[in-house]
């Protein structure tokens, strides 16, 4: 079965999710950022989410995770929490 690990950020507005992702793109440290400005727990660890299988998270983070390209990030993507910055650290 498919693994993946990946970390993200969780934000209430797509404009704030827009803002960090260039931020983080114009050479922001990923975990930084999540810990500053995610409202997920993960947060504190930098919105590091561990390993994972199809179908433990959310429908909308799967189709990016195991389809989107590694170490890009990739967003704003639309789940009932709110908006995320995703970014794919390792898959097999």
């Amino acid at each position: 079965m498919a693994r993946a690990t990946a970390r993200h950020i969780l934000v209430d507005s797509e404009a704030k999710c827009q803002e960090l992702k260039a931020e983080i793109e114009g050479g922001r440290d990923f975990a930084e950022v999540a810990k500053e400005h995610s409202n997920c727990p993960s947060g504190r660890q930098g919105g590091d989410l561990g390993s994972f299988g199809p179908g433990q998270m959310v429908r909308e983070f799967d189709e990016v995770v195991f389809s989107g390209e590694l170490n890009k990030v990739h967003g704003p993507v639309k789940t009932q929490f709110g908006y995320h910055l995703l970014e794919i650290t390792s898959r097999s």
